[in-house]
């Protein structure tokens, strides 16, 4: 009866070390996929995001309106290249100064300044 169940798990050990990895290859088949359908793409996504955010960063000049991440609609009145900021004109006569990463995106138009009044 002992040499039964020593022949039972010899083979079960042999059966079992490629059984595993066989089974182990429709999860790594559907990581692949997932990698080239949703993961790969939305990288390269985020990544032209970023550079189109950086360029755009860039190109800041006085005159631009602009909107900062904190919700802040403003007029830039001078560009500082020296410490990377910006002077922004946020009502007749009040002015900040916030840094050049601090603005999300240029205003595009008068009516979307319309539309949050």
């Amino acid at each position: 009866m002992n040499t039964m169940s020593n022949l039972g798990s010899l083979a079960f050990l042999q059966g079992g070390a490629g059984g595993g990895l066989i089974g182990l290859l429709p999860f790594i088949l559907i990581f692949v996929i997932f990698y080239f359908l949703l993961i790969r793409p939305q990288q390269q996504k985020q990544k032209k995001a970023a550079q189109e955010r950086n360029e755009m960063l860039k190109a800041l000049k006085a005159g631009d309106k602009i909107v900062t991440t904190g919700g802040i609609y403003g007029t830039i009145v001078a560009v500082r290249e020296k410490d990377d900021t910006v002077l922004l004109r946020i009502a007749q006569s009040v002015s900040v100064e916030a840094e050049r990463s601090a603005i999300a995106r240029l205003q595009t138009s008068d009516k979307e300044v319309e539309a949050i009044k």
